[in-house]
């Protein structure tokens, strides 16, 4: 069983390396009008910098997964700005996409918690797939659409659970086809419970990502063990898991700044039972940092041989 680890976003201990620096609307509506678009291309072509610098400490340190920051274009779905972020960047986009597929690096995109398809508002919905558009559009633009991915939740019950999958079912059609193939559904840690996810992503032919803290935090009547090999299923590449640890028993469903190898470790014998390849995406605060220390620890199991920078034999 090999295990392949990747981080979110940001380089701890790069110099102000963060992807993800903004632009907000009052900011963008208080400067005179033909100096808006080139500050809007300033912060683009700052993200998009960090984000090369970001990628070449991955390659450097053989980390094969990472989640590119959702806020890499400010304001790219505002109504009221909406622009083209692709044509001004596209050799920046490229070089990205590049190194991508040299590296074989895979990547993904996450989208905030408002971008569902459960609200029995049609607004809501249609700004969901407005913001997908926009993910697969980055995706796009770096040619990286055959291992990208975007991730969501389900979305919220609005008090009635069983009416709100059906109204999920029923708005994921006004997604386009295209963009449906790389999005993945994953499990919460207060509302859809694994099963819940899991049939709702068999259904839908979506694969799922287990987030093994929200399990922990949302497990329900739900027993792992017997639902692991039908999660990883769901996939025909290699399936991919969400990992972290609680920030404390009080804050339970907050992410720590590390992993902690304890809190893990029941979920990864069961894996290992099913002797079957799998990535890991670590959502700790300490990001790379907690990534490279857990990857040293489970190498320092019995039985785990560590094969790179950022993978792991067991």
């Amino acid at each position: 069983m090999r295990i392949r680890f990747g981080y979110v976003a940001n380089a701890l201990g790069l110099w102000d390396a963060s992807p993800s620096k903004a632009l907000t609307f009052a900011r963008y509506s208080a400067l005179p009008k033909d100096e808006r678009m080139e500050k809007l291309k300033a912060v683009t072509a700052l993200n998009l910098h960090h984000t090369k610098r970001i990628l070449h400490y991955n390659i450097a340190h053989e980390i094969k997964l990472y989640r590119f920051s959702s806020s890499l274009v400010p304001l790219a779905t505002h109504p009221e700005v909406k622009w083209d972020f692709v044509t001004p960047f596209k050799n920046e986009w490229e070089e990205l996409g590049q190194l991508i597929r040299q590296f074989r690096i895979r990547p993904s995109f996450h989208p905030n918690q408002f971008t569902l398809f459960t609200s029995p508002r049609a607004e809501v919905t249609l700004n969901a797939v407005k913001d997908m558009e926009f993910h697969f559009k980055m995706l796009e633009a770096m040619n990286a659409l055959e291992r990208g991915i975007i991730n969501i939740h389900i979305g919220g019950a609005y008090g009635d659970k069983e009416t709100s999958l059906k109204r999920f079912h029923q708005n994921i059609k006004n997604l386009p086809s295209e963009i449906k193939t790389h999005m993945t559904l994953e499990n919460d840690d207060k509302t859809y419970n694994v099963e819940e996810t899991l049939v709702t992503c068999e259904k839908e032919k979506i694969p799922m990502i287990l987030d093994y803290h929200h399990y922990m935090a949302n497990q329900g009547e739900v027993n792992l063990s017997l639902f692991l090999q039908r999660i990883f299923n769901t996939w025909n590449t290699i399936p991919k898991v969400h990992i972290s640890s609680p920030k404390s028993d009080q804050a339970y469903r907050s992410h720590a700044d590390y992993v902690s190898l304890d809190f893990i470790l029941p979920f990864l014998k069961i894996a290992k039972d099913l002797n079957q390849d799998f990535d890991i995406m670590i959502e700790a605060k300490q990001k790379n940092l907690s990534m490279l220390q857990l990857i040293e620890e489970i190498a320092s199991i019995r039985g785990v041989k560590r094969l790179s920078g950022g993978e792991v034999e067991w």
